[in-house]
């Protein structure tokens, strides 16, 4: 519904662009929201997994506080303390050798489409085409949506970018089949989120990986969703066992503050002067806030609570379906899904929201689960008991 139809927002000055259920959140703890009524909300969103720690984090608050009393924004022209800190950290935690920040995710998918093409220009005859994944979600930038795989946005916002070629996930024969001498980089997430919690195999990202290098193209890796911690590594390319050309990075890297990074190996950074940039990009208030998420959810013992967390809230998930009739549980980690027997996701998630709890339904015959990295095990047993009473 519009917000002119909710009790309350009928004088709303926001543009429509999403239905919004009628309640006006005003706290965050934690897996708990509350709105104005005073009503508490156990949160299963996170905002779409921004919120790895959860809501007003201690750290994060106690960072943010601090930093905003130091200095806030020096502008991207220069070196700043947490910019060197937070680049370097994700340089000596993953394989990539170079960072530019980011205010999203999309905005570091869009820098690395033209890190790639840019590439293409040099090392590969001007070779400027990306393929992407049937049903993948990259943002929405119009270059993120023209790489995207999302059926509704086939026909929207015409004309699109050009020169992004889709094929099937998991489907490396296709894969192969779609490569010409104009190929640049495959560029793909190693779980689809928005598709409905969607993993690319093992086997398929070592043959992927093994054909891109052969073929002496990239591989980009968008971990805007499935990165820092969210499949109980801190990158999802870790358990594959391979190593991207290019990844991104957005969502939980800031822990519910607007960041993202566009990472590389050095060989692939070709950017010169001007090519490249941003009014906030890698501001000090975004650099003290990932700083605090990353000191976290670093730390191997924190991972190691997020892969047992994803075991019992998929062990819980499995119960369900099976005493509900519901299809199969996918995913990894704290980023899962459970396959509905009908297309009832919308009316579930009505339905939870009205009980104090907030999910995410994808796709009709589907429902995501994103709880905070830091979520507990009598939190989920909670939501279990809501989504149980409503399957039922």
């Amino acid at each position: 519904m519009r917000p002119s139809e909710v009790d309350g927002l009928s004088d709303s000055p926001l543009m429509w662009i999403a239905d919004r259920p009628p309640a006006v959140f005003v706290q965050g703890q934690g897996s708990w929201l509350t709105d104005r009524e005073g009503k508490n909300y156990l949160d299963f969103i996170q905002g779409w997994a921004v919120n790895c720690l959860g809501h007003s984090h201690p750290a994060m608050v106690k960072a943010i506080s601090e930093q905003a009393g130091r200095l806030i924004n020096a502008s991207p022209a220069f070196f700043t303390d947490g910019l060197l800190k937070l680049a370097g950290k994700i340089v000596s935690h993953s394989a990539m050798d170079k960072v530019f920040f980011t205010n999203s995710g999309a905005e570091a998918n869009e820098g690395a489409i033209k890190l790639a093409r840019k590439w293409g220009q040099i090392h590969r005859s001007g070779a400027r085409e990306i393929i992407t994944m049937h049903h993948s979600f990259h943002g929405r930038t119009l270059a993120t949506m023209s790489a995207s795989g999302k059926p509704q946005w086939t026909t929207l916002f015409e004309p699109k970018v050009p020169d992004f070629i889709k094929v099937p996930l998991n489907d490396i024969a296709a894969l192969r089949a779609a490569l010409t001498e104009r190929t640049v980089a495959v560029m793909l997430e190693p779980i689809q989120g928005e598709a409905g919690v969607i993993p690319a195999t093992r086997e398929y990202l070592v043959a992927l990986r093994e054909l891109t290098r052969r073929e002496q193209i990239l591989l980009i890796l968008d971990e805007i969703q499935t990165g820092m911690g969210r499949t109980g590594t801190l990158f999802a390319y870790e358990e594959a066992g391979i190593e991207p050309d290019i990844m991104t990075l957005g969502k939980g890297i800031g822990g519910g503050f607007p960041l993202g990074a566009l990472t590389a190996r050095e060989a692939v950074c070709c950017f010169e002067k001007g090519d490249q940039g941003g009014t906030f990009n890698g501001n000090a208030l975004a650099m003290a806030a990932g700083l605090a998420v990353f000191e976290i959810v670093s730390q191997r013992e924190f991972l190691e609570g997020v892969q047992k967390k994803g075991e019992y809230l998929r062990a819980r998930l499995e119960e369900i379906s099976s005493r509900t009739g519901q299809n199969r549980v996918r995913g990894k980690g704290l980023l899962l899904a459970m396959g509905l027997g009908s297309d009832e996701g919308t009316r579930i998630v009505e339905k939870a929201f009205e009980r104090g709890l907030l999910l995410n339904s994808p796709r009709p015959d589907t429902l995501r689960f994103m709880p905070a990295l830091t979520v507990s095990e009598e939190e989920i047993d909670r939501m279990i008991g809501i989504l149980e009473e409503i399957l039922t």
